[in-house]
């Protein structure tokens, strides 16, 4: 599979962007889409920062386990997303 090559996961019949990574052998998931699908929040991204911010003043370590890939907008633009694996 190539390392670029995209698909779009279905949970609870919504999309969900998700990259795969070959050196890895991982799918890294869209965070922003993963809180839009759990939350049913119509502010996603909003929904997604209040909680870093939250987390991080907490003492989190959150940053280390979340990383930034381009991946696909509805506008058909690639922009940085938050992502995480498994």
């Amino acid at each position: 599979m190539n390392q670029n090559q995209k698909k779009i996961a279905i949970f609870k019949q919504q999309k969900i962007r998700r990259v795969w990574d070959e050196e890895k052998e991982l799918w890294y998931f869209s965070i922003i889409d993963i809180v839009k699908v759990l939350t049913g929040s119509s502010r996603p991204r909003k929904y997604w920062n209040d909680l870093k911010t939250q987390l991080t003043q907490e003492g989190s370590e959150l940053s280390e386990k979340i990383g930034q890939l381009k991946l696909e907008a509805s506008d058909g633009k690639k922009y940085l997303t938050d992502v995480a694996d498994t």
